[in-house]
């Protein structure tokens, strides 16, 4: 190396200048090399070691989601690299950008046997078509002269036009070339991220909003992601339209804002079925309107016609503007009048109710209402999926100041520990978790992550002691759960506190419990673990299932007969 450094020097640097400060990962022996250069950054770059390289995924996710940066993870060849799919899947599927670095075998290696052989030669299978199909960018490192180019493409491949992930495979070989030291260039031109040019807009599309006396606009989580949220209330306000959400998208809108109208779909509100039913025109912002945003709504859409702003055509009939989010609203609120006009009264996102069971365990709603009461207002919240995910999606108001983050690209259980960890990591903020006991058992053991950076995540279990949306579509489109989903009570406060000792552990017995401990959490800089059991029969706020009363109500019954947490009272522990 009497030249110079090794390529993966010249890579830290390079991401160092492009503003990477945090890099999430598992280490291994091919992607060893570039662990040691990010350490040898002198706290430029932060190398966060999580336990699983899906978790590691959802980290890099969730610092682009709440900063708008890109999310860099890095992990070596083998299981480790294919442990990143479902990661990166959730990533392309909802387009946040995130910079895989794969480490691969040596070259020399390639094809004669050699271990986590992943070339696709001599019958080993290919990572370059392992990793095509859930990113915007894919490409080998074949030596050191080409990093420049690629890191620059796949750079530009992730934060622009349609966003997502974009990964470089560095054979380790290839990793420890020497190469010439990086030096200054100055900021990169504007041109390398540019967007696309916008579009014209079609006179028809614009001349039917500015015609229609009600308007309903149901905005997604591509909103937020083009940070457009200013540039969607100026565009509502201009069409005294209602606004909807998708359920990954509580917070593209003041949830308290008279002109809101709830969450659209499966996990949404009567009341924006009532208000398309009334509305002109449908304008859907940021979303292509996937099933789990427009369950419930076929019937209303079929007869009210569809403006779509988004990069890609939306699932519905309709004029679709293509081009980026933010420059088609404000190209849009030019030619609106721009006087403000009032928006048609409406009931409000009421919440829809759930039939009880009356077999013990706190409701969902009260647990969400916990969660409400005691929820800083620049808190960001992550949403995992299942019963509980369902619950606080249509109950629990974004934070005023932060975000509020479900995973429905994939809607992939265990999304959210890992996300929250990468999203505390990068504001400082405190982070909320809202899970259920299957999703715990998952990724659970990030919290390990939590403790050993101190991150400011506050982990919300909400125990059923179940895999309790398998149980329930079972209950209601199968007669009866399988006993295979129904669980064993399980102490997952105590476990916890076992492991962790310096975690402040809290099992709740009920509402009241919980919010005192999330509150106690608020105060503090670290890491907090609060569980509370809830009823497995309970039936969550999902459209499909409260459409079957009869079946609903009857619910599940418990794996166990034994005493309740009800019963046996709160535990605070550690």
């Amino acid at each position: 190396m009497t030249i110079g450094v090794r390529l993966v020097d010249r890579l830290a640097a390079e991401l160092a200048a492009a503003g990477v400060s945090q890099v999430f990962g598992v280490g291994g022996a091919n992607i060893e090399d570039l662990y040691d250069a990010f350490h040898a950054t002198g706290g430029a770059i932060r190398a966060v070691v999580a336990k699983h390289e899906f978790s590691a995924v959802t980290m890099a996710d969730g610092h682009a989601r709440v900063t708008g940066r890109i999310g860099v993870v890095a992990a070596t060849s083998g299981g480790g690299a294919v442990n990143l799919l479902p990661g990166l899947a959730e990533a392309y599927a909802s387009r946040v950008p995130v910079l895989a670095l794969v480490g691969q075998p040596p070259t020399g290696s390639e094809g004669r046997g050699a271990f986590q052989d992943t070339s696709g030669k001599a019958g080993s299978f290919d990572a370059l078509e392992l990793f095509a199909p859930v990113t915007r960018f894919c490409a080998r490192v074949e030596d050191p002269d080409s990093l420049p180019e690629l890191l620059a493409q796949a750079l530009a491949a992730a934060r622009t036009g349609l966003r997502g992930p974009a990964v470089l495979l560095l054979p380790k070989d290839v990793q420890q070339a020497p190469v010439e030291p990086r030096r200054p260039t100055g900021p990169a031109a504007p041109a390398t991220l540019a967007e696309p040019p916008r579009p014209p807009l079609p006179d028809r599309a614009v001349d039917l909003l500015r015609g229609a006396r009600t308007v309903l606009v149901i905005a997604g989580e591509g909103v937020a992601s083009a940070d457009a949220r200013t540039e969607l209330a100026e565009v509502a306000g201009r069409l005294g339209a209602w606004v909807a959400v998708t359920p990954d998208a509580k917070d593209v809108f003041r949830n308290d804002d008279p002109r809101f109208a709830g969450v659209a779909g499966v996990m949404g509100h009567q009341n924006v079925t009532d208000c398309l039913r009334r509305a002109d025109v449908c304008l859907l912002v940021g979303t292509r309107l996937p099933d789990v945003a427009r369950g419930g709504l076929d019937g209303a859409l079929a007869g009210t016609p569809v403006v779509c702003i988004d990069p890609e055509p939306p699932f519905v009939p309709g004029i679709s503007l293509q081009g980026t989010v933010r420059d088609t609203l404000r190209a849009l609120a030019e030619r609106l009048d721009p006087r403000p006009r009032p928006a048609p009264g409406h009931a409000g996102p009421v919440p829809r109710r759930t039939p009880r069971t009356g077999r013990g365990g706190t409701s969902y709603a009260a647990a969400v209402a916990a969660v409400e009461a005691a929820l800083p207002p620049q808190a960001d919240v992550f949403v995992d999926a299942g019963n509980a995910g369902a619950s606080a999606i249509h109950l629990l108001p974004a934070p005023r100041h932060g975000r509020f983050v479900v995973a429905v690209g994939m809607g992939g259980m265990g999304y959210t520990f890992g996300a929250g960890i990468g999203a505390a990591l990068a504001t400082g903020r405190r982070t909320y978790v809202i899970a259920g006991d299957g999703s715990f058992f998952m990724h659970g053991m990030e919290v390990h992550t939590a403790v050993e950076y101190t991150a400011p995540v506050t982990f919300v279990i909400l125990n059923n002691n179940a895999h309790a949306m398998c149980a329930t579509r079972e209950q209601v489109f199968l007669g009866a759960p399988h006993h295979s989903n129904l669980f064993r009570p399980t102490d997952i406060a105590a476990g916890v506190a076992g492991m962790f000792p310096t975690l402040d552990v809290t099992r709740a017995d009920d509402g009241t419990q919980l919010r005192r401990a999330l509150l106690r959490s608020n105060h503090s800089g670290a890491p907090a673990f609060v569980t509370l059991d809830l009823d497995p029969a309970e039936t969550p706020p999902f459209l499909p299932f409260l459409s079957l009363p009869d079946v609903a109500a009857a619910g599940p019954e418990p794996a166990e007969s034994e005493e309740s947490a009800h019963e046996r009272g709160p535990v605070r522990v550690g």
